[in-house]
Protein backbone atom coordinates (compact mmCIF):
# COMPACT_ATOMS: atom_id res chain seq x y z
CA UNK A 1 0.00 0.00 0.00
CA UNK A 2 1.10 3.33 -1.16
CA UNK A 3 4.81 4.01 -2.00
CA UNK A 4 6.60 0.81 -1.32
CA UNK A 5 9.22 2.66 0.47
CA UNK A 6 7.32 5.33 1.75
CA UNK A 7 7.67 4.18 5.38
CA UNK A 8 11.43 4.44 5.39
CA UNK A 9 11.77 7.70 3.22
CA UNK A 10 9.24 9.72 5.13
CA UNK A 11 8.42 10.51 9.10
CA UNK A 12 5.08 11.51 10.70
CA UNK A 13 3.94 14.54 10.20
CA UNK A 14 1.18 15.45 12.82
CA UNK A 15 -1.17 18.20 13.09
CA UNK A 16 -0.24 21.21 14.40
CA UNK A 17 -2.11 22.94 17.52
CA UNK A 18 -2.35 27.14 17.44
CA UNK A 19 -0.33 28.05 20.37
CA UNK A 20 -1.80 28.01 23.69
CA UNK A 21 -1.83 31.61 24.12
CA UNK A 22 -3.50 32.31 21.10
CA UNK A 23 -5.97 29.22 21.55
CA UNK A 24 -7.25 30.13 25.20
CA UNK A 25 -8.91 32.89 23.67
CA UNK A 26 -11.90 31.17 21.92
CA UNK A 27 -13.59 27.97 22.03
CA UNK A 28 -13.10 27.04 17.80
CA UNK A 29 -10.91 24.18 16.81
CA UNK A 30 -7.60 24.67 17.30
CA UNK A 31 -5.66 21.85 14.94
CA UNK A 32 -5.08 22.44 11.25
CA UNK A 33 -5.90 19.76 9.14
CA UNK A 34 -2.73 18.64 6.42
CA UNK A 35 -2.61 20.12 3.22
CA UNK A 36 -3.41 17.88 0.07
CA UNK A 37 0.58 17.49 0.04
CA UNK A 38 1.22 16.67 3.54
CA UNK A 39 -1.65 14.02 3.75
CA UNK A 40 -0.43 12.54 0.69
CA UNK A 41 2.63 12.00 1.77
CA UNK A 42 1.60 10.51 4.87
CA UNK A 43 -0.34 7.91 3.18
CA UNK A 44 2.45 7.15 1.31
CA UNK A 45 4.01 5.57 4.87
CA UNK A 46 1.63 3.14 4.88
CA UNK A 47 3.21 -0.54 4.79
CA UNK A 48 2.01 -3.20 2.45
CA UNK A 49 2.49 -5.33 5.48
CA UNK A 50 -0.02 -8.21 4.50
CA UNK A 51 -2.11 -8.06 7.75
CA UNK A 52 -3.95 -5.07 8.52
CA UNK A 53 -4.57 -4.85 11.80
CA UNK A 54 -4.92 -1.19 11.76
CA UNK A 55 -8.13 -2.71 10.13
CA UNK A 56 -8.78 -5.04 12.92
CA UNK A 57 -8.35 -2.94 15.41
CA UNK A 58 -10.39 -0.36 14.37
CA UNK A 59 -14.01 -1.04 15.78
CA UNK A 60 -15.25 0.05 12.39
CA UNK A 61 -13.09 -1.98 10.39
CA UNK A 62 -12.13 0.85 8.43
CA UNK A 63 -10.21 -0.01 5.21
CA UNK A 64 -7.06 2.06 6.32
CA UNK A 65 -4.42 0.84 3.82
CA UNK A 66 -7.42 1.21 0.78
CA UNK A 67 -7.82 5.00 2.00
CA UNK A 68 -4.48 5.69 2.72
CA UNK A 69 -3.30 4.03 -0.73
CA UNK A 70 -5.75 6.14 -2.81
CA UNK A 71 -5.01 9.00 -1.08
CA UNK A 72 -1.43 8.74 -1.78
CA UNK A 73 -2.10 8.20 -5.55
CA UNK A 74 -4.48 11.46 -5.66
CA UNK A 75 -8.09 9.61 -5.83
CA UNK A 76 -9.15 11.38 -3.42
CA UNK A 77 -13.24 10.89 -4.11
CA UNK A 78 -12.25 7.00 -4.08
CA UNK A 79 -10.58 7.10 -1.15
CA UNK A 80 -13.93 9.31 0.46
CA UNK A 81 -16.25 6.38 -0.97
CA UNK A 82 -13.88 3.77 0.71
CA UNK A 83 -14.25 5.68 3.75
CA UNK A 84 -17.96 6.31 3.75
CA UNK A 85 -18.48 2.75 3.54
CA UNK A 86 -17.45 1.68 6.99
CA UNK A 87 -18.15 5.39 8.77
CA UNK A 88 -20.76 7.41 8.28
CA UNK A 89 -19.42 10.48 9.69
CA UNK A 90 -15.58 10.07 9.59
CA UNK A 91 -15.41 14.14 10.18
CA UNK A 92 -15.95 13.40 13.40
CA UNK A 93 -13.81 10.34 14.25
CA UNK A 94 -11.54 12.20 12.23
CA UNK A 95 -10.88 14.56 15.34
CA UNK A 96 -12.15 12.66 18.34
CA UNK A 97 -11.59 9.24 17.85
CA UNK A 98 -8.26 7.92 20.36
CA UNK A 99 -7.37 6.64 17.03
CA UNK A 100 -7.05 2.81 18.09
CA UNK A 101 -5.92 1.84 14.64
CA UNK A 102 -2.79 3.79 15.10
CA UNK A 103 -1.44 1.84 17.88
CA UNK A 104 -1.94 -1.72 15.68
CA UNK A 105 -0.17 -0.06 13.02
CA UNK A 106 2.54 -2.90 12.14
CA UNK A 107 4.88 0.47 11.98
CA UNK A 108 4.05 1.20 15.56
CA UNK A 109 6.48 -1.83 16.33
CA UNK A 110 9.41 -0.20 15.83
CA UNK A 111 8.58 3.48 14.69
CA UNK A 112 6.19 6.41 14.99
CA UNK A 113 2.69 4.65 13.16
CA UNK A 114 0.36 6.12 10.09
CA UNK A 115 -0.71 9.09 11.13
CA UNK A 116 -4.48 7.14 10.31
CA UNK A 117 -6.58 9.99 11.89
CA UNK A 118 -4.70 12.78 10.39
CA UNK A 119 -5.30 11.22 7.16
CA UNK A 120 -9.18 10.79 7.74
CA UNK A 121 -9.20 13.78 8.42
CA UNK A 122 -8.00 15.07 5.64
CA UNK A 123 -9.85 13.53 3.75
CA UNK A 124 -13.25 14.20 5.09
CA UNK A 125 -12.98 17.66 5.18
CA UNK A 126 -11.54 17.81 1.89
CA UNK A 127 -15.41 15.87 0.31
CA UNK A 128 -17.17 18.40 2.41
CA UNK A 129 -15.36 21.46 0.42
CA UNK A 130 -14.83 19.95 -3.19
CA UNK A 131 -18.93 19.08 -2.83
CA UNK A 132 -18.47 15.25 -2.81
CA UNK A 133 -20.64 14.86 0.20
CA UNK A 134 -24.31 14.97 -0.49
CA UNK A 135 -27.71 13.47 0.72
CA UNK A 136 -28.29 9.91 -0.74
CA UNK A 137 -31.65 9.73 -0.73
CA UNK A 138 -33.24 6.49 -0.95
CA UNK A 139 -34.81 5.55 -5.21
CA UNK A 140 -37.84 3.81 -3.25
CA UNK A 141 -39.47 4.10 0.10
CA UNK A 142 -40.78 0.78 1.76
CA UNK A 143 -43.88 2.24 3.56
CA UNK A 144 -41.95 0.88 7.35
CA UNK A 145 -41.72 3.38 10.15
CA UNK A 146 -38.74 3.43 11.98
CA UNK A 147 -38.76 5.63 15.56
CA UNK A 148 -35.01 6.10 16.83
CA UNK A 149 -34.80 7.13 20.48
CA UNK A 150 -31.71 9.19 20.95
CA UNK A 151 -29.88 11.20 18.72
CA UNK A 152 -26.02 10.80 19.53
CA UNK A 153 -23.97 8.92 17.18
CA UNK A 154 -25.43 5.50 17.58
CA UNK A 155 -29.07 7.22 16.64
CA UNK A 156 -27.66 9.10 13.84
CA UNK A 157 -25.60 6.05 12.18
CA UNK A 158 -28.64 3.67 12.30
CA UNK A 159 -30.96 6.41 11.27
CA UNK A 160 -29.01 7.49 8.18
CA UNK A 161 -28.54 3.40 7.05
CA UNK A 162 -31.97 2.87 7.69
CA UNK A 163 -33.53 6.08 5.68
CA UNK A 164 -31.00 5.27 2.89
CA UNK A 165 -32.22 1.42 2.62
CA UNK A 166 -36.19 3.57 2.24
CA UNK A 167 -37.51 3.13 5.69
CA UNK A 168 -39.23 6.32 6.95
CA UNK A 169 -37.29 7.65 10.17
CA UNK A 170 -38.27 9.38 12.84
CA UNK A 171 -35.26 10.69 15.57
CA UNK A 172 -36.60 11.71 18.93
CA UNK A 173 -34.16 13.55 20.97
CA UNK A 174 -34.96 15.25 24.33
CA UNK A 175 -33.04 17.81 24.32
CA UNK A 176 -33.26 21.33 22.15
CA UNK A 177 -30.96 19.82 19.52
CA UNK A 178 -29.70 16.98 17.70
CA UNK A 179 -26.23 15.03 18.36
CA UNK A 180 -26.55 13.83 21.71
CA UNK A 181 -22.96 14.44 23.22
CA UNK A 182 -21.32 15.32 19.44
CA UNK A 183 -23.80 18.18 20.20
CA UNK A 184 -23.95 18.76 24.04
CA UNK A 185 -20.78 17.43 26.09
CA UNK A 186 -17.91 17.45 24.18
CA UNK A 187 -16.03 21.37 24.01
CA UNK A 188 -16.51 23.46 20.71
CA UNK A 189 -12.55 23.06 20.78
CA UNK A 190 -12.54 19.80 20.13
CA UNK A 191 -15.69 19.23 17.44
CA UNK A 192 -17.20 22.57 15.79
CA UNK A 193 -21.23 22.24 15.93
CA UNK A 194 -21.40 22.99 12.56
CA UNK A 195 -20.40 19.86 11.45
CA UNK A 196 -22.76 17.85 13.37
CA UNK A 197 -25.45 20.44 12.05
CA UNK A 198 -24.27 20.01 8.87
CA UNK A 199 -24.26 16.01 9.14
CA UNK A 200 -28.33 16.79 10.41
CA UNK A 201 -29.35 19.09 7.25
CA UNK A 202 -27.69 16.21 5.42
CA UNK A 203 -30.06 13.37 6.75
CA UNK A 204 -33.16 15.70 6.77
CA UNK A 205 -32.34 15.82 2.87
CA UNK A 206 -32.72 12.08 3.00
CA UNK A 207 -35.57 12.10 4.54
CA UNK A 208 -34.62 11.79 8.32
CA UNK A 209 -37.42 14.00 10.65
CA UNK A 210 -35.93 15.50 13.86
CA UNK A 211 -38.63 16.18 16.74
CA UNK A 212 -35.97 17.52 19.69
CA UNK A 213 -37.62 18.70 23.05
CA UNK A 214 -39.37 15.49 23.03
CA UNK A 215 -39.01 12.75 25.94
CA UNK A 216 -39.74 9.00 24.77
CA UNK A 217 -40.85 6.70 27.65
CA UNK A 218 -40.02 7.66 31.01
CA UNK A 219 -41.29 11.51 31.82
CA UNK A 220 -37.71 12.27 33.89
CA UNK A 221 -34.45 11.80 33.32
CA UNK A 222 -31.67 10.88 36.68
CA UNK A 223 -29.79 13.87 38.63
CA UNK A 224 -27.05 15.57 36.47
CA UNK A 225 -28.44 14.87 33.04
CA UNK A 226 -29.59 17.05 30.84
CA UNK A 227 -33.48 17.68 29.46
CA UNK A 228 -34.75 20.20 27.56
CA UNK A 229 -38.54 18.27 26.70
CA UNK A 230 -41.86 20.14 26.62
CA UNK A 231 -43.35 16.67 24.95
CA UNK A 232 -43.48 13.54 26.12
CA UNK A 233 -44.69 10.69 24.27
CA UNK A 234 -45.45 7.12 26.22
CA UNK A 235 -43.66 4.19 25.30
CA UNK A 236 -46.62 2.31 24.00
CA UNK A 237 -47.77 5.34 21.71
CA UNK A 238 -44.24 4.58 20.18
CA UNK A 239 -44.53 1.21 19.95
CA UNK A 240 -47.91 1.11 18.61
CA UNK A 241 -47.08 3.60 16.14
CA UNK A 242 -43.86 2.72 14.62
CA UNK A 243 -42.78 -0.68 12.57
CA UNK A 244 -39.79 -0.91 14.36
CA UNK A 245 -38.31 1.01 17.58
CA UNK A 246 -34.25 1.42 18.12
CA UNK A 247 -33.17 3.06 21.29
CA UNK A 248 -30.25 4.47 21.36
CA UNK A 249 -30.40 6.98 24.19
CA UNK A 250 -26.74 6.25 25.74
CA UNK A 251 -25.13 5.59 28.88
CA UNK A 252 -26.11 9.37 30.48
CA UNK A 253 -26.49 8.55 34.27
CA UNK A 254 -23.21 10.09 35.79
CA UNK A 255 -21.30 7.80 38.24
CA UNK A 256 -21.74 9.94 41.70
CA UNK A 257 -19.10 9.90 44.91
CA UNK A 258 -21.00 9.59 47.94
CA UNK A 259 -18.56 10.64 50.60
CA UNK A 260 -19.54 13.37 52.79
CA UNK A 261 -19.82 16.98 51.80
CA UNK A 262 -21.40 15.75 48.45
CA UNK A 263 -24.07 18.31 48.96
CA UNK A 264 -21.94 21.69 49.23
CA UNK A 265 -22.06 24.32 46.63
CA UNK A 266 -19.76 23.86 43.91
CA UNK A 267 -19.37 19.73 43.52
CA UNK A 268 -20.71 18.95 39.72
CA UNK A 269 -21.30 16.38 37.14
CA UNK A 270 -18.97 17.10 34.19
CA UNK A 271 -21.49 17.41 32.01
CA UNK A 272 -23.23 20.10 34.24
CA UNK A 273 -20.42 22.11 33.58
CA UNK A 274 -19.54 21.35 30.02
CA UNK A 275 -23.29 21.02 28.31
CA UNK A 276 -23.99 24.17 29.66
CA UNK A 277 -20.76 25.77 27.90
CA UNK A 278 -22.07 24.14 24.73
CA UNK A 279 -25.27 26.16 24.96
CA UNK A 280 -23.44 29.56 25.82
CA UNK A 281 -21.28 29.47 23.06
CA UNK A 282 -24.33 28.36 20.72
CA UNK A 283 -25.74 31.53 22.16
CA UNK A 284 -27.66 30.59 24.72
CA UNK A 285 -27.09 31.67 28.08
CA UNK A 286 -24.29 32.26 30.40
CA UNK A 287 -22.73 29.11 31.78
CA UNK A 288 -23.89 29.44 35.69
CA UNK A 289 -21.26 27.89 36.65
CA UNK A 290 -17.50 30.34 36.19
CA UNK A 291 -14.27 28.87 37.04
CA UNK A 292 -12.42 32.38 36.95
CA UNK A 293 -9.93 32.65 39.37
CA UNK A 294 -10.95 29.68 41.13
CA UNK A 295 -9.18 26.39 42.07
CA UNK A 296 -10.59 23.52 40.82
CA UNK A 297 -10.42 19.53 40.86
CA UNK A 298 -11.65 17.13 38.00
CA UNK A 299 -11.85 13.79 39.72
CA UNK A 300 -11.34 10.90 36.95
CA UNK A 301 -8.43 10.78 34.23
CA UNK A 302 -10.49 10.31 31.05
CA UNK A 303 -11.64 12.35 28.36
CA UNK A 304 -14.40 14.06 29.80
CA UNK A 305 -12.43 15.10 32.69
CA UNK A 306 -9.69 16.44 29.92
CA UNK A 307 -12.84 18.28 28.90
CA UNK A 308 -13.19 20.06 32.07
CA UNK A 309 -9.66 21.01 32.53
CA UNK A 310 -9.46 22.72 29.06
CA UNK A 311 -12.56 24.56 29.31
CA UNK A 312 -11.83 25.57 32.96
CA UNK A 313 -8.38 27.22 31.85
CA UNK A 314 -10.46 29.09 29.03
CA UNK A 315 -12.37 30.38 32.08
CA UNK A 316 -8.80 31.21 33.51
CA UNK A 317 -8.90 28.95 36.28
CA UNK A 318 -6.41 29.73 39.13
CA UNK A 319 -5.27 26.12 39.26
CA UNK A 320 -6.47 23.04 37.84
CA UNK A 321 -5.86 19.66 39.72
CA UNK A 322 -6.81 16.14 38.00
CA UNK A 323 -7.37 13.10 40.73
CA UNK A 324 -7.11 9.25 39.14
CA UNK A 325 -7.54 6.46 41.59
CA UNK A 326 -5.42 4.66 39.60
CA UNK A 327 -1.71 3.96 39.39
CA UNK A 328 0.36 6.30 37.37
CA UNK A 329 0.92 4.64 33.96
CA UNK A 330 3.98 4.06 32.76
CA UNK A 331 5.25 6.86 30.03
CA UNK A 332 5.97 4.39 27.57
CA UNK A 333 4.52 1.18 26.65
CA UNK A 334 6.33 -2.43 26.54
CA UNK A 335 5.73 -2.58 22.51
CA UNK A 336 6.86 -6.41 22.01
CA UNK A 337 4.11 -7.19 25.24
CA UNK A 338 1.67 -4.92 24.06
CA UNK A 339 1.58 -4.89 20.24
CA UNK A 340 -1.26 -4.71 18.59
CA UNK A 341 -3.60 -4.21 21.06
CA UNK A 342 -4.58 -0.77 23.06
CA UNK A 343 -2.11 0.07 25.22
CA UNK A 344 -1.80 1.52 28.99
CA UNK A 345 0.88 3.87 28.97
CA UNK A 346 0.08 7.78 30.19
CA UNK A 347 -1.99 9.61 27.55
CA UNK A 348 -1.55 13.78 28.18
CA UNK A 349 -4.32 15.57 25.92
CA UNK A 350 -3.87 18.89 24.38
CA UNK A 351 -5.85 20.29 27.45
CA UNK A 352 -3.60 19.39 29.84
CA UNK A 353 -0.94 21.15 28.19
CA UNK A 354 -2.69 24.60 28.58
CA UNK A 355 -1.66 25.10 32.12
CA UNK A 356 -0.16 23.60 34.42
CA UNK A 357 -1.92 20.95 35.57
CA UNK A 358 -1.46 18.81 38.58
CA UNK A 359 -2.36 15.39 37.76
CA UNK A 360 -2.48 13.09 40.77
CA UNK A 361 -2.96 8.99 40.47
CA UNK A 362 -3.41 6.83 43.29
CA UNK A 363 -5.58 9.12 45.04
CA UNK A 364 -8.95 8.98 46.62
CA UNK A 365 -11.86 11.75 47.96
CA UNK A 366 -12.47 11.61 51.59
CA UNK A 367 -14.52 14.44 51.96
CA UNK A 368 -15.69 17.85 50.68
CA UNK A 369 -14.99 20.35 52.93
CA UNK A 370 -16.91 23.70 52.88
CA UNK A 371 -18.04 26.46 54.76
CA UNK A 372 -21.81 28.20 54.48
CA UNK A 373 -22.38 25.60 52.58
CA UNK A 374 -20.00 26.49 49.82
CA UNK A 375 -17.25 23.82 48.58
CA UNK A 376 -13.30 25.30 50.49
CA UNK A 377 -11.48 22.19 49.78
CA UNK A 378 -10.90 18.30 49.14
CA UNK A 379 -9.32 16.08 51.14
CA UNK A 380 -7.58 12.70 50.17
CA UNK A 381 -5.80 10.26 50.56
CA UNK A 382 -3.08 7.89 48.42
CA UNK A 383 -3.58 4.94 47.71
CA UNK A 384 -1.22 1.41 47.31
CA UNK A 385 -2.20 -0.87 44.47
CA UNK A 386 -1.31 -4.22 44.75
CA UNK A 387 -2.79 -7.69 43.13
CA UNK A 388 -5.45 -5.45 41.51
CA UNK A 389 -6.93 -4.54 44.40
CA UNK A 390 -6.35 -0.83 46.82
CA UNK A 391 -5.54 0.07 49.87
CA UNK A 392 -5.61 3.33 51.58
CA UNK A 393 -1.85 4.76 53.00
CA UNK A 394 -2.02 5.41 56.59
CA UNK A 395 -0.85 9.30 57.20
CA UNK A 396 -1.25 10.45 53.79
CA UNK A 397 -4.26 11.93 54.15
CA UNK A 398 -4.06 15.71 52.72
CA UNK A 399 -6.42 18.39 51.97
CA UNK A 400 -6.19 20.21 48.50
CA UNK A 401 -7.81 23.80 48.05
CA UNK A 402 -10.80 23.36 45.82
CA UNK A 403 -14.03 26.13 44.85
CA UNK A 404 -14.94 24.11 42.29
CA UNK A 405 -15.00 20.36 41.51
CA UNK A 406 -15.99 18.39 38.63
CA UNK A 407 -17.03 14.52 39.01
CA UNK A 408 -16.19 13.03 35.57
CA UNK A 409 -15.82 9.38 36.54
CA UNK A 410 -17.33 7.54 33.68
CA UNK A 411 -21.50 7.11 33.40
CA UNK A 412 -22.85 3.70 34.97
CA UNK A 413 -25.36 3.11 32.31
CA UNK A 414 -28.79 4.34 30.49
CA UNK A 415 -31.49 5.93 32.38
CA UNK A 416 -32.95 2.67 34.36
CA UNK A 417 -36.78 4.07 34.06
CA UNK A 418 -35.96 4.59 29.97
CA UNK A 419 -35.16 0.87 30.31
CA UNK A 420 -38.05 0.01 32.58
CA UNK A 421 -40.70 2.45 30.89
CA UNK A 422 -40.31 -0.32 27.85
CA UNK A 423 -40.07 -3.28 29.87
CA UNK A 424 -36.66 -3.72 28.55
CA UNK A 425 -34.88 -6.66 30.69
CA UNK A 426 -31.04 -5.23 31.87
CA UNK A 427 -28.03 -7.28 32.21
CA UNK A 428 -25.97 -7.07 35.50
CA UNK A 429 -24.61 -3.77 34.54
CA UNK A 430 -27.97 -2.23 34.06
CA UNK A 431 -27.61 -1.68 30.51
CA UNK A 432 -30.17 -3.65 27.96
CA UNK A 433 -30.03 -7.33 27.81
CA UNK A 434 -29.92 -8.29 24.03
CA UNK A 435 -32.00 -11.78 23.02
CA UNK A 436 -29.78 -14.97 21.88
CA UNK A 437 -29.72 -16.17 18.23
CA UNK A 438 -28.59 -14.36 15.19
CA UNK A 439 -29.42 -10.93 16.58
CA UNK A 440 -27.58 -8.93 18.68
CA UNK A 441 -29.49 -5.88 19.41
CA UNK A 442 -32.96 -7.25 19.53
CA UNK A 443 -35.15 -6.93 23.16
CA UNK A 444 -37.10 -9.09 25.03
CA UNK A 445 -39.48 -6.55 23.78
CA UNK A 446 -41.31 -7.23 19.99
CA UNK A 447 -40.11 -4.86 17.56
CA UNK A 448 -37.66 -3.01 19.94
CA UNK A 449 -34.14 -3.00 18.76
CA UNK A 450 -31.33 -1.41 21.40
CA UNK A 451 -27.84 0.34 19.79
CA UNK A 452 -24.64 2.26 21.21
CA UNK A 453 -23.73 2.68 25.39
CA UNK A 454 -27.84 1.78 25.85
CA UNK A 455 -26.67 -1.61 24.77
CA UNK A 456 -23.32 -2.44 25.55
CA UNK A 457 -22.32 0.40 28.20
CA UNK A 458 -19.98 3.33 28.03
CA UNK A 459 -17.94 3.58 25.20
CA UNK A 460 -16.10 5.81 22.11
CA UNK A 461 -18.19 7.45 19.31
CA UNK A 462 -16.42 5.21 17.03
CA UNK A 463 -18.05 2.29 18.74
CA UNK A 464 -21.46 4.10 18.72
CA UNK A 465 -21.19 4.35 15.44
CA UNK A 466 -20.60 0.69 14.71
CA UNK A 467 -23.79 0.07 16.98
CA UNK A 468 -25.94 2.27 15.01
CA UNK A 469 -24.96 0.63 11.72
CA UNK A 470 -25.32 -3.04 12.56
CA UNK A 471 -28.39 -2.44 14.77
CA UNK A 472 -29.60 -0.75 11.22
CA UNK A 473 -28.81 -4.23 9.10
CA UNK A 474 -30.61 -5.97 11.89
CA UNK A 475 -33.40 -3.55 11.90
CA UNK A 476 -33.89 -4.02 7.72
CA UNK A 477 -33.50 -7.66 8.39
CA UNK A 478 -36.62 -7.72 10.39
CA UNK A 479 -38.72 -5.68 8.68
CA UNK A 480 -37.66 -6.64 5.08
CA UNK A 481 -36.53 -10.11 5.93
CA UNK A 482 -32.88 -9.56 4.55
CA UNK A 483 -32.22 -7.38 2.32
CA UNK A 484 -29.24 -5.70 3.67
CA UNK A 485 -28.96 -1.97 3.99
CA UNK A 486 -26.35 0.21 1.53
CA UNK A 487 -23.21 0.39 2.68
Amino acid sequence: MGKPTGFLERQRLSEAYEPVQVRLKHYREFVATLNDEQTRVQGSRCMDCGTPFCNHACPLNNVVPDWNDLVYRGRWEQALEVLHSTNNFPEFTGRICPAICEEACTLNINDESVGIKSIEHSIADKGWQMGWIAPRPATAKTGRKVAVVGSGPSGLAAAQQLARAGHELTVFEKNDRSGGLLGYGIPDFKLDKSLVERRIRQMEAEGVVFCTRTIVGAKSVPAGVANDATEHLPAERILREFDAVILAAGSETPRDLAVPGRELKGVYAALQFLIPQNRQIAGGKANPINAKGKHVVVIGGGDTGSDCVGVSYRHRAASVTQLELLPRPPEQEDKALTWPSWPLKLRTSSSHLEGDTQRLFSIATREFIGEKGALKAVRTVDLAWKDGRMSEIAGSEKTLPADLVFLAMGFTGPAANLLEAFGVDRDTRGNARVTDGPGVHATNVPKLFVAGDTRRGQSLVVWAIREGRQCAREVDAFLMGGSPPPR
